[in-house]
């Protein structure tokens, strides 16, 4: 069980990964070598799964949003295999399998409509097993991020 204290420093560490060890032992009125330890531990049961840096993709040139559903027509291996190609592939942020029409439904980022037109036709419809795909573009993001709600 996560207690107050170690549930306060995961709220800190989701706004700023980066904050100094001192500066988080300062919010929650903690040493920073007991700061430390609870964070260590927190790693160790995998509660943190990790560091990310969040880029801006628009200087990257990958502004484009779309979600796809991809209806398959297979199952047990092959129905595996769609999915770890789909994950291999770069443009690909997501990929989940999903109820309903057996598939998956993935998160894309590409530079425009040319490029996500290019990775259906070449990438992903071309992949044995897939039937049909259904493309939702994104128009303008209000809101985008991997934080975890904690009470």
């Amino acid at each position: 069980m996560i207690d107050d204290k170690s549930l306060e420093i995961l709220k800190i560490l989701q706004e700023k990964a980066r904050i100094p060890n001192v500066e988080v032992s300062r919010q929650v009125g903690l040493a920073p070598s007991a700061v430390l330890e609870r964070i260590r531990k927190l790693e160790k049961n995998g509660i943190i799964d990790g560091y990310e840096v969040r880029l801006n993709p628009e200087q990257f040139d990958k502004g484009q949003i779309a979600f796809i559903q991809i209806q398959t027509n297979c199952g047990g291996e092959e129905f595996d295999l769609i999915g770890e190609h789909l994950s291999q592939l770069p443009e690909i942020q997501e990929v989940h399998y999903t109820t309903g029409d057996d598939g998956y439904f993935v998160k894309v980022r590409v530079k425009d409509s040319r490029e996500l037109g290019e990775l259906l036709r070449t990438r992903i419809t071309t992949l044995s097993g897939v039937a049909a795909t259904r493309t939702i573009t994104v128009m303008h993001t209000v809101k985008e991020t991997s934080k975890i709600p904690i009470c």
